[in-house]
């Protein structure tokens, strides 16, 4: 049975679980429901969201764009992360896009793996977050299919263009899962890497 979390809390992943290594982490999102003219639900608009991870080292920097892992630089040089690949419009249930993480595999060096979601284009096109609903990230244990923790993002973000989701963090030895929904208006994955820089 999944740990449900509320923004803000914190979980240990690995503690008590020495075999925990290959993770699944699933983002999830759909686009609002527009009403029609007569009152009936419409299809919403096709939003591009796009999962990515930012590998940050002890002092909270990103050294390289190497380590920016996303649906154009799909596996991490180190071979411990990997991205599903890109979903274009955000329908369907389940997960949008899933990335997999092999913990044993993460460098000593990266510390801190950072969770993101950004809108493709979204200055272009006029999109952001308050079109999007049901957002989500889990982690699931890879090698059981089981669901450790899910964390239903339910703030309101609109006007906002990247959602940081949750963040998976060495402390003590061990691994700990922190859900942190924040959004900010960084229009690309680019803009948010250069802030880690």
């Amino acid at each position: 049975m999944a740990i449900s979390l509320t923004k803000g809390q914190k979980i240990d992943l690995t503690k008590g679980q020495q075999g925990l290594s290959k993770l699944l982490v699933g983002l999830g999102w759909d686009p609002v429901k527009k009403k029609s003219f007569l009152g009936f639900g419409g299809g919403g608009a096709n939003i591009d969201c796009d999962a990515s991870v930012l590998m940050l080292d002890e002092d909270g920097k990103l050294r390289s764009q190497r380590k920016v892992i996303y649906f154009g630089n799909r596996e991490s040089a180190c071979q411990s992360i990997r991205h599903s690949g890109d979903n274009l419009t955000g329908h369907g249930d389940g997960d949008d896009e899933q990335i997999f993480v092999d913990l044993k595999k993460v460098p000593s060096i990266v510390h801190k793996l950072v969770f993101v979601v950004n809108i493709y284009d979204a200055d272009k096109r006029h999109q952001d977050f308050g079109m999007i609903q049901n957002a989500f990230i889990r982690i699931v244990d890879a090698s059981s299919n089981n669901e450790l923790v899910h964390y239903n993002i339910t703030d309101n973000f609109s006007g906002l263009t990247t959602l940081f989701a949750g963040e998976l963090y060495r402390h003590g030895g061990e691994w700990k899962f922190s859900a942190v929904g924040e959004g900010t208006k960084d229009i690309s994955i680019s803009q948010v890497a250069s802030k880690y820089s």
